[in-house]
């Protein structure tokens, strides 16, 4: 019973994997998401949600067994079958396996990864992106990216790690069925394929951390990004995913921060919590800022343009 239930809902909230891939076939025109102007849930209750038709996803029941354990070694899809890790020093940290994938359709790319060392003195800005999906409000993919002095970017995607044939299940997230990765992109690789081939928005909050902050947590990601390459864990669509990694890294630096709130649980509400505690800006309305947050159109424009990162924030008009 109590396991029928938490299935039920979270085929209906959970988001840390991309959009289902059936929606690939929809034209590449991305328009603002529905929902842009419903961003005020209820402060006091759950947002209303509109609940779909839906039916138990099917479930490959035969590895639901007390026995099962977390691995790094299986047959992976193309874009998810190298780790990335960190060789972290006093000040530089290179990381090895950046991925850089140029993706041709929803899921078909070609990934290359390359190795890089970054210091850390010059890490001065982190990002905080929403990816909400187009046809719930409350279910939303989330990442950050760290920016550099010189203008490199290097995003970390927090993601449910597919074998091959295997597809994206809310359900399977509960009960053991995937593994969770963290993958450590360049933006070209991250963000374009989200409105080309994908059709989601994206929503690029500038977060009011400070360097000293933004190098912390960039250290803090670095170590967990270590951990999962030596120990495997399995993704949980509810406890283990894309917003609550990211709320543990914030809590781990600044203990309580982030207290329980519903808003961690439906990552589509993420921004609006992250607005409330000031980690981004809310000198504005939140509508307001959230309007301007959306990147989908520049990422579109600017996806083959050597100054990607800097056109898509506005910082590099020639």
């Amino acid at each position: 019973m109590r396991r029928g239930f938490l299935i039920a809902i979270a085929t209906l909230l959970a988001g840390c994997a991309t959009i289902p891939a059936q929606q690939a076939g929809q034209s590449s025109v991305v328009a603002p998401a529905s929902h842009l102007s419903d961003i005020t849930p209820p402060k006091l209750e759950l947002p209303k949600l509109e609940l779909p038709d839906w039916q138990l996803p099917e479930v490959d029941w035969s590895l639901l067994n007390p026995d099962r354990q977390p691995s790094n070694d299986r047959d992976w899809i193309d874009e998810q079958k190298i780790l990335a890790y960190a060789d972290i020093g006093d000040d530089k940290v290179r990381i090895h396996n950046v991925r850089n994938a140029q993706f041709f359709t929803y899921r078909d790319c070609i990934v290359d990864y390359y190795d890089k060392t970054y210091d850390l003195s010059k890490i001065s800005t982190v990002d905080f992106i929403v990816i909400p999906f187009a046809d719930n409000r409350a279910i939303a993919h989330t990442l950050l990216s760290f920016g550099f002095d010189n203008g490199d970017h290097v995003g970390v995607s927090v993601e449910v790690r597919l074998e091959k044939g295997e597809s994206y299940s809310t359900a399977a997230g509960l009960l053991g069925q995937f593994e969770l990765m963290y993958v450590v992109a360049d933006e070209h690789d991250l963000l374009p394929v989200r409105p080309e081939y994908r059709h989601v928005d994206v929503l690029l909050y500038r977060t009011t951390a400070t360097p000293a902050q933004s190098r912390e947590l960039f250290l803090d990601v670095m170590k967990r990004v270590n951990q999962l390459h030596d120990h495997p864990e399995f993704y949980d669509t509810l406890r283990n995913n894309c917003t609550t990694n990211i709320v543990r890294h914030i809590n781990t630096l600044a203990p309580g921060k982030i207290k329980y709130d519903y808003r961690v649980l439906l990552p589509g509400y993420a921004d609006e919590l992250a607005y409330e505690l000031g980690l981004i800006n809310n000198s504005l309305p939140f509508a307001e800022v959230r309007r301007q947050a959306r990147v989908s159109d520049l990422i579109l424009q600017y996806k083959d343009d050597p100054w990607f990162s800097e056109r898509i924030r506005g910082e590099k008009n020639r």
